[in-house]
């Protein structure tokens, strides 16, 4: 737990929004949306799959039977939030979780800006 509140452990590396929404729309990257289900469904970047950071200590666990089916692909992982604080906790908490390339895009706006379409 420490590991997550600690500013200086590895976490997920920054990504330009642009890069972002060229490597989802090509398949190469995994979007993930770790706000909390009511956020995701008001607004959420066109392909994103919501995986609340409340949730990421079980589904971001690649060894669990409770995984979710888009972070077992091997794929790189972009996350984001509503202003990229939670997506970075979830960024550290699956590189603990063994998860190699993870990138955190920030907000949501951040998506917007790099051309991304916003559902809702």
């Amino acid at each position: 737990m420490f590991a997550l509140l600690n500013p200086f452990a590895a976490g997920a590396d920054k990504i330009a929004p642009a890069a972002a929404v060229a490597m989802v729309k090509s398949g190469e990257a995994v979007l993930i949306d770790v706000r909390e289900p009511a956020e995701f469904a008001q607004s959420r970047a066109d392909g994103a799959v919501n995986i609340p950071v409340s949730q990421l200590s079980w589904m971001g666990d690649p060894s669990s039977a409770d995984s979710a089916v888009a972070l077992t692909t091997g794929k790189p992982v972009i996350l984001y939030c509503a202003s990229g604080a939670r997506s970075g906790m979830a960024g550290k908490l699956l590189r603990k979780r063994g998860h190699k390339t993870v990138y955190n895009l920030g907000s949501l706006n951040e998506w917007r800006n790099g051309g991304g379409r916003v559902l809702g």
